[in-house]
């Protein structure tokens, strides 16, 4: 009986290996085919694009940019307290993608984290006048938030949570413009001092533009106050 239970035992993991080896070799050419590419603002020298960092003429704030093979995309972050009486913060970006190519691309949100926790888009929407008071407590209001009412961020596009994101396109010399807002998923994520109150950690947001991520590393003490 020894002898027969060595014999399956050793048939059985003859198979297991045959089926891993297998399995890694038929699914390693079809993950390097479609995995997505990135390039992160401020790693030049191992993505091949190019990062740069301005002021704003009129605020003075910095706006990063990413550049590769005609296509310029540029980002800014904010953030603002959601309202008196209410605990939270909210997160803004706005991208701007400059398409200096002859064809056409594709651009759809690629992700935003803070400190590893996954942020999700809010529902936001211009004015809520029309609404009940149950789509009303889904949406927010541009109005309401600084960092769109004061135009540091624009309002023109945005990505919005599941099946209403959408995949803008973006025709050859021509530009377009499209924020995110979420809110801040950490708790107690402030550290304050007397040069005033910013998100502590790291965010990263990202747009994918054909099929390569664009990243941008915002460290919380960089982003803006839109609620001074």
């Amino acid at each position: 009986m020894r002898s027969t239970m060595r014999r399956t035992l050793a048939v059985t993991l003859a198979v297991l290996a045959f089926t891993f080896l297998t399995f890694a070799q038929n699914d390693l050419p079809t993950f390097r085919v479609e995995a997505v590419s990135a390039f992160v603002w401020g790693a030049d020298n191992r993505s091949g694009a190019e990062s740069s960092s301005i002021r704003d003429p009129v605020t003075g704030n910095a706006i990063h940019k990413l550049s590769h093979a005609g296509i310029e995309v540029s980002s800014r972050a904010g953030f603002e307290s959601i309202g008196l009486g209410a605990v939270g913060e909210l997160l803004s970006f706005t991208t701007t993608i400059v398409n200096n190519t002859e064809s056409e691309i594709s651009v759809r949100h690629g992700g935003t984290s803070v400190d590893g926790h996954a942020a999700l888009p809010l529902s936001v929407v211009r004015t809520n006048k029309g609404l009940n008071k149950g789509e009303r407590k889904e949406v927010w209001e541009l109005r309401k938030m600084s960092c769109f009412s004061s135009g540091f961020l624009s309002n023109e596009s945005f990505f919005l949570p599941g099946a209403s994101s959408k995949v803008f396109t973006v025709a050859p010399n021509t530009a377009l413009t499209v924020s995110f807002v979420t809110q801040d998923p950490r708790h107690y994520p402030f550290l304050c001092s007397a040069e005033g109150c910013y998100p502590t950690g790291t965010m990263r947001f990202s747009v994918t533009v054909n099929t390569t991520d664009f990243v941008f590393v915002w460290p919380g003490r960089s982003s803006v106050n839109c609620g001074k």
